[in-house]
């Protein structure tokens, strides 16, 4: 069987170091400090990478903002020259609305002449009745009389008659007044029918009178509505016009703002995205400088300091050891081939979410490594997880409490699912491919729904053979 046979390195000198570490106090403070200096630099790595994706959205947001001001800007240009030619119209149409209100009221005054004088020709037309009737009266008056001549006439001959020679002219007078009375007769008969006649068209024109009449009171009635209607219209028109020219000034005004509002947008664009630089590389130079707190913990650990840190590297040292061990047992037992356990193809498990892989190893990390993992969880009570990792950060099996089936909560599965998942990102992959005997770093554990635990990440090397597996993490609180 293989051993796990690490190059003598800082790890070498930790163990040489360790038995003066007592007589040497500075020291040990200096590692101390070491160690409080990098946890330190990471919350406020943690605080600028909060900073960082805030002033990104930020300055995304403002840029955006950029360029809904500039199209303001154009279209408030476009609003405004249309504003323009709507006030020409609004003006040319008020101007229109007058001369066809003035149009429609002077043939209003006219159509009001006419109806006057309908009706008045209706009164008119009654009078002329009357007259009619008075003149068919004093007709038939005459052709009485003329009718009593007649009578008389007649009578005035038969006595004439009776007279003899006597009687010859007043004969003559009694022919002549009957020949009178009987052309007065017919004078008052062709009279009379005449007069009927002019009656019946008197009547007629009296009915017509009396529906143009009515017609005409229709209209003189339509025609003080129209003129209330155009009167409505010219005030419409009229204050449209005036609103128009009001939307024309303060549009202009609003140009005017605008137009200075763009720049100064510009300029806080600018000092934004300075800021968001400055912020975006204070992020990454304190980034390095975890990295540099990190080599400093190495180096004074190597040197012989101690810290309260001292025995969680022993024993994560001491458990790296075994789980090389159990690795180069089932590799030679052939429980297990070279391929298998050094596979990285992960194959996504359907439906999880985050999502959660599985590969040539898992069942054997899941048959092994639980007793290993869980008796970590009892070591201290500051230790949170400890679990196994493969060079590209793939978690395949840990602790019992992060082990849950996942739900439909995607932040309960983030905090409660945690085998099976891959993490790589800066402390994750480090502690996979770290082949130095330890490395400490200190992180803002993601627990999900944006809630973060400040942690210490103490990560010692896994080797099978003389090839580099991964490593193995334990992760616990300062």
């Amino acid at each position: 069987m293989a051993t796990n046979a690490p190059a003598p390195g800082p790890g070498a000198a930790l163990i040489a170091g360790q038995d003066h570490a007592a007589d040497n106090p500075q020291l040990n403070h200096l590692t101390q400090i070491s160690s409080q200096l990098g946890f330190e630099i990471v919350d406020i790595a943690g605080f600028l990478d909060l900073m960082d994706q805030k002033s990104q959205r930020q300055l995304a947001a403002l840029q955006q903002l950029t360029q809904e001001a500039d199209q303001v800007v154009t279209s408030n240009g476009q609003v405004l020259d249309t504003i323009q030619t709507v006030s020409i119209t609004t003006e040319q149409t008020l101007q229109s609305v007058q001369a066809s209100v003035k149009f429609v009221r002077d043939n209003s005054g006219r159509s009001q002449e006419v109806a006057e004088w309908v009706n008045d020709l209706e009164q008119r037309t009654d009078q002329i009745g009357d007259t009619v009737d008075a003149v068919r009266k004093n007709n038939e008056m005459i052709t009485n009389i003329a009718a009593q001549v007649n009578i008389l006439a007649i009578n005035a001959k038969i006595e004439a008659s009776r007279a003899g020679d006597a009687g010859r002219g007043f004969a003559v007078v009694a022919e002549a007044i009957n020949d009178l009375s009987k052309r007065t007769q017919t004078a008052a008969r062709e009279i009379g029918n005449n007069i009927e006649n002019l009656s019946n068209w008197v009547t007629l024109l009296h009915d017509e009178t009396v529906k143009v009449a009515r017609s005409a009171e229709k209209i003189l009635g339509q025609a003080r509505e129209t003129d209330s209607s155009l009167q409505s219209i010219e005030e419409k028109a009229t204050e449209v016009n005036t609103q128009t020219a009001r939307i024309l000034s303060e549009a202009a005004l609003v140009k005017n703002a605008v137009s200075s509002f763009a720049p100064n947008i510009n300029r806080i664009g600018k000092s934004v995205k300075e800021t968001t630089t400055g912020i975006h590389d204070t992020h990454t130079r304190v980034e390095n400088l975890i990295s540099s707190s990190e080599q400093l913990v190495q180096g004074t650990v190597a040197l012989g300091g101690q810290s309260t840190d001292k025995r969680f590297i022993s024993y994560v040292t001491e458990l790296s050891h075994k789980v090389s061990e159990i690795f180069e047992t089932a590799l030679a037992a052939g429980k297990i081939s070279s391929n298998a356990l050094f596979d990285k193809n992960y194959r996504l498990i359907p439906g999880t979410n985050p999502e959660q892989y599985t590969t040539g190893f898992l069942a054997l990390t899941d048959a092994t490594l639980p007793p290993l993992l869980e008796a970590a969880l009892d070591f201290d009570p500051r230790v949170v997880f400890c679990a196994a990792i493969d060079t590209n950060g793939y978690l395949p099996t840990h602790n019992k409490v992060f082990s849950h089936p996942q739900g439909p909560d995607p932040d309960w599965n983030t905090a409660n699912c945690r085998n099976r998942r891959i993490f790589d990102d800066r402390v994750g992959l480090k502690a996979g491919r770290n082949s130095e005997p330890f490395l400490m770093q200190v992180y803002r554990r993601d627990m999900g729904g944006g809630h973060f635990v400040m942690m210490k990440d103490l990560s010692v090397p896994v080797f099978v053979g003389t090839r580099h597996w991964g490593g193995l993490r334990m992760g616990f609180k300062s």
